[in-house]
């Protein structure tokens, strides 16, 4: 039996919670709300996040971040990606050297371009810091349905560590070294939906959905690979794996926000609606960013860029992508 300590109590931290707990392992959960934890505690149930969802009752709660720290042999840092480096600046003085900290959150700092694990690295550089990422939303790994993930750690001996902390009869979990590739796949996957959800708020069909995702991890492969990830990656669960879910699913805050856009609304109007962190709005102006660094070309994410931060009409952006000029889609030995 491993300590876990969780570090954020969204729908994600908690949905993770009962996992490891059910899993045998001892469970303490922070939040920084005081109103979460007594809801929690008396409860046993996020009834804002993740309703109808149970938690064990051996769940710890607690607003005491070092008592969420001290002793424990693995943290889930599950708070929303705007919030990742001002959290770890609190835990610092609390995480010992080669403690292990597994980051769940998806998306990329704006002013700085780094990915989450990059973040937590260096304010807490004594730490043993992994990520875990794939197709696997909350409300389902809540309530067992069978999901899988990929743990990404420096060391083999650190992925095999998390995969027994984290794997049981409904959530298989894969290793790799390939961490920035599944920090990027699931950042960039956000952007993606976005564009997904918008093109549905438009009324369009499952071609242009299907368009969307294959183009749209081509996208996501090319920045990644110029950036150092490995194509299996982006072929993979944390790739392609977690786009589809995402572009396809109603518990995608990024294509509910996308469906809003597309119908007409604001950016700030739509997050407003959807009551959650929508990710991509903040990883669309660093994808942007990296492109320009490494010098790809990202024209979906581009276009998302115009809609959500230059006011560009979504039909507009629609109709630019679609008379880009002429590409070929494999490069071949014609002559």
């Amino acid at each position: 039996m491993a300590k876990v300590g969780l570090i954020g109590a969204g729908s994600w931290g908690t949905a993770l919670s009962k996992l490891v707990c059910d899993n045998g392992h001892d469970v303490t959960v922070w939040s920084i709300m005081e109103s979460e934890i007594e809801m929690l505690k008396t409860a046993h149930e996020h009834k804002d996040k993740l309703p109808g969802v149970v938690l064990p009752e051996s769940i710890c709660y607690t607003t005491d971040l070092k008592q969420a720290i001290s002793g424990m042999d693995v943290l889930v840092l599950a708070v929303p990606s705007p919030f990742t480096r001002s959290t770890s600046k609190m835990m610092a003085e609390y995480v010992t050297n080669g403690q292990k900290i597994v980051n769940v959150a998806k998306g990329i700092e704006e002013a700085t371009l780094m990915t989450l694990t990059e973040i937590i690295e260096e304010e807490i550089p004594q730490a043993d810091v992994a990520v875990l990422s794939g197709p696997s939303h909350a409300e389902e790994v809540g309530k067992g349905l069978p999901t899988t993930a990929v743990v990404g750690a420096k060391t083999k001996e650190t992925a095999e560590y998390l995969q027994n902390i984290f794997m049981c009869n409904v959530f298989r979990v894969y290793i790799s070294p390939d961490i920035l590739g599944i920090e990027l796949g699931g950042s960039l996957k956000n952007v993606i939906a976005l564009a997904a959800g918008i093109a549905d708020g438009l009324g369009y069909g499952d071609n242009t959905k299907a368009a969307l995702i294959t183009r749209g991890i081509t996208e996501v492969a090319r920045l990644g690979m110029a950036m150092g990830g490995k194509m299996e990656t982006f072929a993979g669960l944390t790739g392609i794996g977690d786009l589809i879910v995402t572009c396809a699913s109603m518990h995608s805050r990024n294509r509910r926000a996308g469906i809003l856009i597309g119908q007409g609304k604001s950016m700030q109007e739509a997050m407003d609606e959807v009551k959650q962190i929508v990710e991509g709005v903040y990883s669309a102006k660093a994808a942007v960013g990296l492109a320009q660094k490494y010098g790809v070309q990202l024209p979906i994410i581009e276009q998302v860029n115009a809609v959500l931060f230059d006011g560009k009409d979504v039909r507009l952006a629609v109709e630019d992508l679609m008379l880009r000029d002429k590409k070929i889609e494999i490069s071949s030995d014609w002559k």
